[in-house]
């Protein structure tokens, strides 16, 4: 007993049942073809074979005929005897006529009139009560006697008819035999398939694992690895978005505990000065867990695996040119300067995302540089691309740590600034919807030779050339 369709289905055309139509109409017209073929064929050797025997029992009796004048005078038509059992007239008429258009010789039921006219040498047709018959004309060697053999055409139609009958009934067996063969070949190919679809559906949410591939057909395979790979990716996804909310609620518990904190140390505030001193620091915490949260939700609109899309044609100094006052400013508050060289750089990006990739990093690098430090913003074609560089005086990241601050969350375990983890995150996830590769190196204070203690960081982002 098969197992109910675990889903409904739409109300639509079947494949399974276009595929039968289409083999059983092909089947069926390659056989009717084939034994209409065959038919024309048989019926072709059939008018031959009777036309050779019509034209073989005509020079028989012509033979026996001249013999037996040679022997013995005619005077009067003779009409031969025919078997009381067998009705011979109902298949073969003969005549024998001679030079002086004397019938000579003739079987029972033969009319009295010719069959052919004299002149007539082979085979032709004729009338005879109404019917049709296919006639043989023949002189003998001397010219002296001619036979003319008549055969009815009904004789020959109710052979053909007989064969065409086995034909069709033969046909029909094989047809019957195909079509049962046909079905059974695709039910069993769909029971493959629908095996497949039950499998799929029957998982649950959170049941992510492969589809097997046992037993698939190969023309299968293709689909049942995209579900796969599918599968894969929202398992990833799924993964990753657990990751993400514990993360998330992990780093959020700090600035949340902080505010906590400056409140009940506000409501117990012994004065005005050290109401004022909690307030400034409620204000930090507040402003660190708003910052998060920007950076959470930017990070979200980026995930999972952001695709290319909405990328135009854009010159990255012109973009860069527009916001550079603020920026300035922010470093200027910051006591920092700012050093800006942008050359002319063509590429395809998407302005909101560059823009918030840029933001991150010069946020990083401020927080990171010290008063009176600097910080450098560049843009440049360069072989295969072009290259956005931003650049500071602080403290750099050891080279073994470079890999690991593009994950989530993640710090260095001497980090003294303030910060969430998420900054170099959002760049990597930037720069991969625009297929470019971001490069971490020491900046302009680390010496040859310097390790963890190295000056600065220089974080270069290199996107593809634009195509013209």
């Amino acid at each position: 007993m098969s197992k109910p369709n675990p889903f409904p289905l739409r109300r639509g055309w079947s494949l399974q049942r276009t595929l039968l139509a289409l083999l059983l109409g092909l089947t069926l017209v390659l056989w009717g073809l084939s034994a209409l073929i065959v038919y024309l064929e048989a019926e072709q050797e059939n008018q031959e074979l009777f036309d050779q025997s019509l034209s073989e029992t005509g020079h028989l009796l012509l033979a026996l005929a001249d013999h037996e004048l040679r022997e013995h005078s005619v005077g009067t038509p003779l009409v031969m005897a025919t078997h009381e059992n067998r009705n011979h007239q109902q298949y073969l008429l003969f005549q024998i006529w001679g030079t002086d258009q004397r019938m000579l010789y003739k079987n029972a039921g033969t009319p009295e009139t010719p069959f052919a006219p004299s002149t007539v040498n082979g085979f032709s047709w004729t009338e005879i009560a109404g019917q049709r018959w296919r006639v043989y004309a023949s002189w003998n060697d001397s010219r002296q006697l001619q036979i003319q053999v008549a055969e009815p055409a009904s004789h020959r139609k109710e052979i053909s008819t007989r064969f065409a009958y086995r034909i069709i009934a033969f046909a029909l067996l094989i047809v019957a035999v195909a079509g049962i063969a046909i079905w059974w070949s695709v039910r069993l190919v769909f029971h493959v398939l629908q095996k497949s679809a039950n499998e799929v559906a029957l998982r649950t949410p959170n049941d992510l694992a492969e589809v097997s591939l046992l037993g698939a057909p190969r023309e299968l395979e293709p689909l049942l690895l995209a579900i796969n790979r599918l599968f894969g990716r929202v398992r990833q996804t799924m993964e990753h978005e657990q990751r993400f909310t514990a993360d998330a609620a992990h780093e959020l518990r700090t600035p949340l505990a902080a505010i906590k904190t400056n409140l009940q140390v506000i409501q117990r505030a012994r004065n005005d000065a050290e109401r004022d001193e909690f307030l400034l620091g409620l204000g930090v915490s507040v402003d660190r867990a708003t910052r998060l949260v920007d950076q959470l939700m930017t990070l979200a609109k980026l995930d999972p695996h952001q695709q290319q899309a909405n990328l135009t044609r854009q010159d990255l100094s012109v973009l860069l040119a527009e916001h550079l006052p603020v920026w300035r400013e922010q470093a200027q508050r910051q006591h920092q300067t700012l050093q800006v060289e942008c050359e002319p750089a063509p590429c395809r990006i998407n302005r909101e995302l560059v823009l918030i990739m840029v933001r991150n990093l010069l946020d990083n690098a401020c927080r990171y540089t010290p008063q009176g430090g600097s910080v450098r913003l560049s843009c440049r074609c360069e072989a295969g691309g072009v290259c956005l560089t931003v650049s500071d005086s602080g403290p750099g990241i050891p080279a073994a740590m470079r890999e690991r601050v593009f994950e989530r969350f993640f710090r260095l375990a001497d980090a003294n600034t303030p910060g969430s983890g998420l900054g170099l995150s959002i760049v990597q996830r930037i720069a991969d919807a625009h297929g470019a590769t971001v490069r971490l190196g020491a900046g302009a204070g680390a010496g040859a030779g310097a390790g963890a203690g190295a000056v600065g960081l220089v974080v270069e982002v290199v996107f593809p050339a634009a195509v013209q």
